[in-house]
């Protein structure tokens, strides 16, 4: 199994689940780095807050990808999956899809139309499919199934850092700045989309826990909450999630929601992602 360095998940999970990890590049004041190598995320919210510096990301080489897949072929793998987040997003779907052109249908690249914890929980999903012994088209279809049962919610102190990255509308971003509101919003097919307006943080935290429990209805759950320079924040809205949501809750965790993603959100960001498993 394969994935790109923006699908976070505890570093336990990742190994249990055996995954090979590409990572993005990140930019700090044209010095580049790896994300979650050379760039973490608190770079990334330090060069944000001092706004001096001009964070930019970019997506792996093909050649990158394709190295990844030829020791895993090499190593005697059947096959391989290479779970990405969204290529409305990014453009690390087609460099994978680029790079497994090589491999005569041994490699699946798979667009989980998500990003952050969302792609780290299709890759658990489609690596349990293949422990299990399923091939690489049961595989790729165990992901697309994870990927359809998922919903990403969050609030961004300020709507300019997604502006300025293209993923989400200068008219948008204008709006919010404008009415001085908080903005919660969503991952839609693949893009980033604004939800609902609210007036305060507090307001703004507390629908994006009515939303979540709204997303789970009466499923088991897994529950990732993420942020950028906000971990009290981030720590209060799961305990909340598991008071509301009970024995649902099987696997929780906060995290950082990484330096690409943090880059394009900005400090202060709180993401709420809800996994169904049925």
């Amino acid at each position: 199994m394969v994935t790109d360095s923006t699908a976070v998940l505890p570093a336990e999970m990742a190994a249990a689940a055996a995954l090979c990890i590409v990572p993005l590049t990140v930019s700090i004041s044209g010095e580049d780095g790896r994300e979650g190598i050379e760039v973490t995320p608190d770079d990334v919210a330090r060069a944000l807050a001092e706004r001096r510096h001009h964070v930019t990301t970019s997506r792996p080489a093909p050649a990158e990808f394709a190295a990844v897949y030829r020791e895993l072929l090499d190593a005697g793998a059947s096959g391989v999956v290479s779970v990405h987040l969204s290529s409305k997003l990014s453009g690390t779907y087609e460099a994978a899809s680029l790079a497994a052109e090589e491999f005569g249908g041994r490699v699946r690249v798979v667009d989980t139309l998500a990003a952050g914890s969302a792609v780290g929980f299709v890759a658990r999903a489609a690596a349990a499919a293949a422990a299990d012994g399923a091939d690489v088209e049961r595989v790729s279809q165990a992901a697309l199934a994870a990927a359809g049962r998922l919903e990403t919610l969050f609030y961004v102190d300020t709507l300019e850092y997604l502006r300025r990255g293209g993923r989400i509308s200068a008219a948008s971003a204008l709006l919010g700045t404008a009415l001085a509101v908080k903005p919660i919003l969503h991952v839609r097919q693949g893009e980033v989309v604004l939800k609902e307006k609210v007036r305060t943080t507090a307001r703004a935290l507390g629908r994006l826990v009515e939303l979540a429990v709204e997303v789970a209805g009466e499923s088991d759950v897994d529950i990732a909450v993420q942020h950028l320079a906000a971990v009290d924040r981030a720590q209060a809205l799961r305990d909340q999630l598991v008071e509301r949501l009970g024995d649902r809750v099987k696997d929780v965790f906060v995290a950082d929601v990484g330096a690409v993603i943090g880059a394009h959100t900005g400090p202060g960001v709180i993401g709420v992602t809800v996994h169904r498993r049925s």
